[in-house]
């Protein structure tokens, strides 16, 4: 599976699901359950691998302002959640994070921003297929810190400065 099939698979499964994160993660199960078990698992690489690209301050910041804060886990989500949002919003927000203020329509933090469950379709998948446990995927861990310069998260003076569209966008207080 290329890069170009793991994003239709998203995009397909994000538009079928009208936007529901969980419903996205059981259309993709049944989508991957289509595949052949070594498909499946470049489907759980390319995941993982744009997962950990991810893993940067500036998103962390985009997603403490849509949220109103983001633990660890909650971080974690809002990563699986902007892989489902499609090409386009996740490599516009890895470039930009404040660039989500223009690439997502609406965002409710009562049910947007969590993609727990799309973080786990590739291995629930596999395991059907196989009836074991997905095998390592042999791709580089995640940094043990986030990328970028460091942001004092709970600083809204930081926060509005880095994040103005958002801010203004989201969270008019």
């Amino acid at each position: 599976m290329d890069e170009t099939e793991f994003w239709e698979l998203v995009d397909a499964t994000r538009e079928a699901a009208e936007g529901d994160s969980e419903e996205q993660a059981d259309l993709l199960v049944d989508r991957l359950l289509l595949l052949d078990p070594e498909l499946v698992l470049d489907f759980a690489r390319h995941f993982e691998a744009r997962y950990n690209r991810a893993y940067t301050w500036d998103l962390w910041g985009a997603a403490w302002v849509l949220l109103d804060g983001a633990s660890d886990d909650a971080f974690d989500f809002f990563r699986c959640w902007l892989i489902g949002q499609g090409r386009e919003v996740y490599e516009g927000a890895v470039h930009d994070a404040d660039s989500l203020a223009d690439l997502i329509d609406d965002f409710d933090d009562e049910i947007d921003g969590d993609g727990e469950e799309l973080g786990y379709a590739a291995d629930e998948a596999y395991e059907q297929l196989t009836g074991t446990v997905a095998p390592d995927l042999g791709i580089p861990p995640a940094p043990a810190e986030p990328l970028g310069a460091p942001l004092d998260l709970e600083n809204d003076a930081v926060l509005a400065e880095r994040f103005p569209k958002l801010r203004e966008r989201f969270r008019q207080e």
